[in-house]
Order: structure tokens, then sequence, then C-alpha cells
């Protein structure tokens, strides 16, 4: 486990999160102003970072290898995004067209690259993984258009794969589709070209360390560039045995069972768990699966103020739109079932359980009685919750979940999970189409990665429950038109606890995230530039990480967000295995009141 220096490392604005972690998937802000300033695009912090969230700010392996393939196959006013298959390019592709602010159609080209002749023919008989990528190339002017597909659908290729495809590309082991059977060496040589990239925000120029001493540093001295198939197919078995509460106990990738053991609900098993590169590619996928297994007539629900990615995917890729309730009440219920019973169809219904930031869980059991009535799907995102606190599934028809975030724990990887309800009415038919459209593209390092930091999921997610509990019992004194705090986002004190309470699970807790808002702006920064402890994005992490989340999250849009509670001075923080009392000690110091 990476345990990151809260007096020196995180005070350096731009260094990754975790310090010195190649594949790090935060960065440090460690002031507001860093924050303001990055959502600014002033060059004081795009020039420092080092890293970014992988969804926002491109991998510098990925612009690399993204640089190599244009100086090749492109022109020097053409820019370029990557991801793992043709399916999913041609979807960018798409999206490109359908978007484009251009007056006229831009030329946008799908560059499909393959494991050459050579390299199937090796790999076979050592049984060593293989890799392929799909470059859209496009006008430089289109990025911006581009990266909303990247970062929404979570589908791009990870910074491992990059660095994977980089080499193979380079030694010739990686070559055009059409050319596959016939040339067995790539490109010799290849020349600078302008920088593709600029200076637009989630574009920097970032840096990374090289050399982390972390679980990189196993996977290399074991296996170097040969990492057996099998093993990591033993790692996805394992991480979706544990997802589905197959394992009673989180053990080595080489000590995994070969029979599939259904625990936890009924009839549950692996085989309806599906990995993803992120958390917002299974929330992706499986709006496109509704739309392909139920049809394309309806709108799709957002229930609740959920994060803003999902909301995004709802609105711009279901055909027929997108209602949005974003208290999540009571009264919105009431008016969804109006529709529905004045005839409106629905596609399906997204909601975060709790959701992110404001911790309000919403009324599952009714939502799922008026889906199974009327016809709906019912999509909910557990990643705040979490499967070891609460249990949602019986009330839904897929559960999603960012991998990436507690599960991990060690912010050194990205990962989704997708669950499916094998007591859904429409669990056969989902099912069917799912197993028609599946792409497995999940990175074999990343899921070796993400298998061996999951392994004691279970005692962190004890933890935090515990340590968030104390410092959030502490918090709660100092709220009020007098105290501190304005208001303290956390399960226990919402108003929605009931719905939480009905779907927590026996030895389950409130989870490790919590916002503060507070009385005013200036509050607000200066408990967050006092405050001793990453700041950044991401959430779960095995170190305490906060952030002003309605800046880097709503900065455009934050008049819109605060209508639905979602202000400015809103802080939002994700504990992490530190004890109750230290962290108290630190927010007393930040809000300056004693313990």
């Amino acid at each position: 486990m990476v345990t990151p220096d809260q007096k020196d490392p995180h005070a350096t604005l731009g260094a990754s999160i975790p310090a010195n972690t190649e594949h790090a998937v935060s960065v440090s802000l460690p002031t507001w102003a860093a924050n303001v300033g990055y959502e600014e695009g002033e060059e004081w912090v795009l020039s420092k970072l080092k890293s970014g969230y992988p969804r926002f700010v491109v991998h510098a392996s990925i612009q690399h290898l993204a640089s190599l393939l244009l100086s090749t196959y492109a022109t020097p006013s053409e820019s370029a995004l990557l991801f793992p298959t043709p399916t999913i390019a041609r979807k960018c592709r798409s999206f490109i067209l359908a978007k484009s602010p251009s007056p006229k159609p831009p030329v946008v080209k799908v560059l499909d690259l393959v494991p050459s002749v050579a390299a199937v023919a090796k790999a076979k008989i050592e049984r060593q993984i293989l890799s392929s990528v799909s470059a859209v190339i496009f006008p430089k002017e289109e990025f911006p258009t581009a990266k909303q597909f990247w970062q929404h659908s979570g589908d791009g290729i990870s910074s491992r794969r990059a660095e994977f495809l980089e080499k193979e590309f380079l030694e010739g082991r990686l070559v055009e589709k059409e050319s596959a059977e016939v040339r067995s060496k790539g490109p010799t040589r290849y020349s600078k070209t302008t920088d593709p990239w600029g200076k637009k925000k989630g574009a920097v120029k970032v840096e990374t360390p090289r050399g982390e001493e972390d679980c990189s540093e196993y996977v290399e001295q074991r296996f170097g560039r040969n990492l057996s198939v099998e093993l990591a197919d033993k790692a996805k078995l394992a991480i979706r045995r544990r997802i589905a509460g197959c394992l009673s106990e989180v053990g080595k990738v080489e000590g995994v069972v070969e029979e599939g053991i259904a625990r936890g609900m009924e009839g549950l098993t692996e085989e309806d768990v599906y990995l993803y590169p992120s958390g917002m590619s299974s929330i992706f996928n499986a709006h496109q699966l509704l739309l392909a297994a139920l049809g394309e007539v309806g709108k799709c629900v957002c229930f609740g103020f959920p994060y803003l990615d999902t909301l995004k995917i709802l609105q711009k890729f279901t055909p027929d739109g997108c209602h949005f309730y974003g208290h999540g009440s009571e009264e919105d219920l009431d008016d969804l079932e109006a529709k529905l019973q004045a005839g409106e169809k629905i596609l399906g219904l997204f909601c975060e359980f709790p959701s992110n930031p404001l911790l309000k869980s919403p009324d599952l059991k009714r939502i799922y009685q008026m889906a199974t009535k009327y016809g709906f799907a019912v999509v909910v995102d557990e990643t705040v919750g979490n499967f070891l606190n609460v249990s949602v599934l019986p009330h839904a028809d897929i559960v999603v979940s960012s991998l990436t975030k507690v599960f991990s724990g060690d912010s050194n990887v990205m990962g989704g999970g997708f669950v499916f309800n094998p007591k859904s009415p429409l669990y056969s038919k989902l099912k069917e189409v799912q197993e028609r459209v599946y792409e497995d593209t999940y990175f074999p390092p990343d899921a070796i990665f993400l298998e061996r930091n999951s392994r004691d999921f279970a005692a962190r997610i004890q933890r935090i429950n515990a340590s968030t509990e104390t410092l959030c019992d502490f918090l709660s004194l100092h709220v009020g038109p007098s105290g501190k705090i304005k208001a303290l986002h956390y399960p226990k004190f919402d108003d929605s606890l009931p719905h939480y309470l009905a779907h927590r699970t026996p030895n389950g807790g409130f989870g490790g995230l919590f916002s503060i808002t507070f009385h005013s702006v200036p509050d607000a920064v200066q408990f967050f530039d006092r405050l001793e402890a990453a700041k950044g994005p991401s959430l779960g992490t095995n170190f305490t990480l906060v952030c002003p989340y309605t800046v880097i999250a709503h900065w455009g849009e934050m008049e819109w967000a605060a209508r639905w509670g979602v202000g400015e001075a809103l802080v939002r923080v994700s504990v992490g295995l530190e004890g109750g009392e230290e962290l108290c000690g630190r927010f007393a110091r930040a809000l300056g009141v004693d313990i």
C-alpha cells in the first residue's frame, strides 16, 4: 500500500497522488486557488501537472503513443485519441460527426492497428498477451468534441496499455490491420510533428515519474513483458468472484479455485459480473446495453444529483433525451409515476446509492416497484456505498461500480464493474444481448494490479467506515447557524437515512465519503487551504483525499449546480485508513475549533 506523505508531496502543486506513482489516478491541487487555476487553464497550474484523473487528463504515455501514430499516419493539422477496439473507435467517430460545431462535417478517420503475424505466432506458442489499438484521427479543432466522448464513455486505452503498445509498435509487432499479413516490420523511423495536444485543459503535457516501486516492479520482475494469458485470466476471474461475493477470503491469484461458488444473492455467480476499463465505462456500456436490448424509444431518467458524467451520458446518448430529477425526492417519484400513468415510456432509470456528493439515498424499493410495473430498467451505481456496506442488487436490474475507488484503494489503476440481477424480469433479454455485444477491453496488467490491490478491501472498508463515522460525529457538533459548518452531507445525518438503512448490510457502515457545505466561499477556502490532507480528484483512496467538488466538477455551471444544493462552498472528503482521532485533530485545526 502506498501511503502519501501529508507534509511534502501533496503540498507540491502538480505532484502525482500517490507520490512517485507512474500510473496515479489523482494529482495534487493543494490550494483552492490551484483548483480554480486548473479550471481556468492557467499556465502556472497546467505546466506543473505530473498526472491527472485519466478521463480528464490524457496520460503522458497515451499522448506519446498518439504522437508516434500521428507522425506516421497523419498530418501536422490532425490529433488523435486511442481506443482498444474498432467498435469503440467508430462510436467515437460517430459522436464527433454528430456533435461537431464545424459548419461542414470534419474528416474523421479510424486507424486500426493489430499484432503482426509474427507477434501472433509467438504469443500463441508462449501464451503471451497481445493488444490492438484503434486511433480516431481528426482535425485538431475537433479535440474538445472528441474529448467529450473520451471523458463520458471511459473507454479510452489505459496508460499501461499505451506503454505496452508503444514497445510493440516501435519493434514492428503492431501494424496496420490491412497489412498485418504482409508486413513483418513496423515503421523504423518517425519524425516529430507539431504538438497535437496543445495547451487545452484536459490535454496538458503531463510528466510521469519512472521506476515506481510498487506492484509494477513485482509484475515487471516476475513476468517482464511476457505476461501470461493464464495469469491475467485468473486475475480477472478473482475480481469477478470477489465482486459476486464468491470468495469468502481474499488470497493470491494462484490460489483461486476453479469451481464457481454461489454466495450472497441466490443465483448470482461470476458469470453475471463483467469488467470494464473504468467505472464510467460500466455506466456508459450499461446505457448502451439498454438501447440495444430494449429499443431506442423512451427517455432515460437521472434520479438524484449524480456525478457529472452520468447525467451527460443520459443527455447526450439517449435519442429521446433525459428527465433529470436532481433532488431525488418522494415528490420527484410522484411526478415520474404520474408521467408513467399517463402513458409515457421510460427506457431506464439511473441513480447512485448514495449520491455523490450529497450522500442522499433514493427510495429504491419504490423505484423498482414502478420499474417492474411499467417495464423500464433500473441501473444503480453503488460506488459510494460499496457492496460491503449496502445491498442494492435485489432492487436493480444492473448494478455498476467504479473499481478505481475503494475496491482498489491504491489509486494506481482504473477499473469498472457491472453486475446483473439474476432475478430481474429483464435478465434474459439483457443477458442475451450483453453476451453478444460485450468486449473484454480490460487490459490484463491493469487487472493484475486491481486484483492485488483488492485482496484486503473488506478490512479496509471496515476501518474507513469507523474512522469516517467518528469524524462525522465530531463535525456534526459544529453544524448550524452559529457553527463553522452550514451543512454536513453524510448518510447517517441525511433525511434519506431510512432508505439507506433499508439496504445496509448486517455488518455495513455508512461509507467513507462525506461533504461539508460552508456558510461562505471564503470560509470554505480557509478550511481547505489549512487542512492537512492530500487534495485532488477521485475518492476511495487508502489515504484521505479532499477536493472543492463544485469547482472541479461544475466550474462552467456552478449556478445550475447550486440550484440542486451543490454550492460553490462545498468541500468533498474521502476518508482513508487514518485513525478517527487523528482525523478529528486535523479537521479541528483546519476549522479553528477545539477537539
